[in-house]
């Protein structure tokens, strides 16, 4: 990619490369598994559950993580902003324009140019992160089938963000409130997203079973039955070729729903232990979770097309000359559109990972009530966060910004708390 001089973009890089400087040295300095010390030698002390070994790695591994997730929200910026301030999304508009396609060839031409140049300068960070998963014995996929499913991954976002883009330049181009239009077009959009989800998309990346130890799901749908939940299936899915990492999920809406185990859960966690994950992804269906999360989605939207289309109207009157945008509904103006909408996701982070931290402490709470006992409890935290070398008790920018899930630590003493006021 060519650069012209552009000051905005040697300023933006400047601030990027001091940015990244300074993340580098948060992470070094609030390093990973630090622990009051009135927890210290407890069973929410890493100390007394990993090993030495164990404990290096995940110190060192979740520094480089949160080191590359802080970096990689400001490296996508940069990449928009490079295709705007270089002139390059201007020079592919009048290319395509010049050889005479008609508009249903040029956009989806335009779409492709701008999500393939996003993915390949975005791919470095994600070889990275791919590799230090590999080093550190998280991931267990090989390289064949890690790009298969990043190249699924770029088919669906191209598809979606084609159809999305179309529309949403339809709209602006016919003026008036157009983002009130968007956001209330999105709301069948969001709807229909989260129901296919889990019945066309997530088997693209994975195979879905039911459940293979029936005694399990026995034992699974007979507490269902004790939260009044009409389950008949409990879905387990192959990640072992994957990861060594655990996890289970609900996700979903209305008959789409679905509860799934990771095989590798199954495989590593006693039933008490199983059970208790069970009843924490019910607990999210006992409590409408899952349907206040598509009225969450639904919400965000709306004061993020409001704020973004404001800052898009500025943007494009103040700079869209320069960048070559003609008009609000120009394709050109389409990375200045994803670069908003990019920043402002990330700036809303720590309101929606806080929303989703209550949702699953509010779950977590459900499952030991439902069970009578928390018991299994602290072991099985303590397994997901060897088995992923997690970071107990993050650093509060990371714990604002990364987590939608208490930490290891607040789980685990939440679990006591419970044992010790049910008199056990």
């Amino acid at each position: 990619m060519r650069l012209r001089s552009d000051s905005g973009f040697i300023r933006y890089s400047v601030i990027f490369v001091g940015y990244a400087i300074a993340v580098a040295l948060y992470v070094w300095y609030t390093s990973p598994n630090q622990v009051p010390e009135a927890y210290r030698g407890t069973s929410a002390d890493p100390a007394t559950f990993f090993t030495p070994s164990q404990l290096s790695n995940s110190q060192t591994l979740n520094a480089a993580r949160n080191w590359i997730f802080f970096v990689s929200g400001p490296w996508e910026w940069l990449i928009y902003f490079a295709l705007l301030s270089s002139g390059l999304a201007k020079r592919w508009r009048d290319k395509l324009e010049t050889l005479g396609y008609p508009i249903y060839i040029r956009f989806p031409v335009f779409v492709l140019l701008v999500n393939a140049s996003a993915f390949l300068l975005y791919f470095p960070l994600r070889v990275v992160g791919y590799n230090l998963s590999k080093a550190y014995g998280i991931s267990t996929q090989p390289v064949i089938g890690w790009l298969r499913d990043k190249l699924i991954g770029f088919g669906i976002g191209y598809a979606t963000m084609l159809a999305v883009s179309a529309v949403a330049f339809w709209v602006i181009s016919r003026g008036g409130r157009w983002w009130l239009k968007l956001w209330l077009l999105s709301i069948p959009f969001t709807l229909f997203m989260m129901y296919v989800q889990p019945v066309v998309i997530d088997p693209l990346y994975n195979k879905f079973t039911p459940l293979s130890d029936a005694r399990l799901e026995a034992s699974i749908l007979e507490l269902a039955a004790k939260a009044d939940i009409p389950a008949h299936r409990v879905y387990e899915v192959d990640m072992s070729s994957k990861t060594n990492a655990m996890n289970a999920y609900v996700n979903g809406i209305g008959s789409s729903l679905r509860i799934v185990l990771w095989d590798t859960t199954l495989a590593r966690l006693d039933k008490p232990e199983i059970l208790l994950i069970m009843a924490h992804e019910m607990g999210h269906y006992v409590m409408h979770h899952l349907e206040w999360s598509a009225v969450g989605a639904v919400g965000s939207s709306f004061v993020l097309l409001a704020i973004g289309g404001w800052i898009f109207k500025m943007a494009v009157r103040n700079r869209g000359s320069r960048w070559g945008i003609r008009s609000p509904s120009d394709m050109t103006a389409l990375p200045l559109i994803l670069l908003i909408l990019s920043v402002l996701s990330f700036a809303s982070l720590p309101f929606s990972n806080y929303v989703s931290r209550q949702a699953e402490s509010a779950a977590d709470r459900y499952a030991m009530e439902l069970i009578g006992s928390a018991d299994g409890s602290v072991s099985m935290n303590q397994k997901l966060s060897v088995a992923s070398l997690g970071d107990v008790n993050p650093p509060l920018l990371v714990k604002w910004f990364r987590d939608t899930h208490p930490s290891d630590m607040e789980r685990i003493l939440e679990a006591e708390r419970f044992e010790r006021s049910h008199g056990k």
